[in-house]
């Protein structure tokens, strides 16, 4: 039985972060950490895709470009 709630929570944990908005500095900082692939939007588009590799306040740089925080949308990838 033990087993069995280890794997659960593993996956139901796995299953809320997917596609889930990264909207706080934590979030981000934490993707980046733990290099938690990401996609980033915008409006409906998808326009990069990757792991984080640098956060400043005006932007986030995922596989070597550069997305600006106010106009795009981060999300766990899965």
């Amino acid at each position: 039985m033990r087993q069995f709630v280890e794997v659960y929570t593993k996956l139901t944990t796995k299953g809320l972060r997917l596609m889930r908005p990264l909207t706080s500095d934590i979030k981000l900082y934490t993707a980046q950490m733990d290099r938690t692939p990401i996609v980033v939007f915008i409006e409906v588009e998808l326009v990069g895709s990757g792991v984080i590799e640098d956060i400043t306040e005006m932007s986030v740089a995922v596989n070597v470009e550069r997305y600006i925080r106010g106009v795009c949308t981060f999300k766990y990838a899965g």
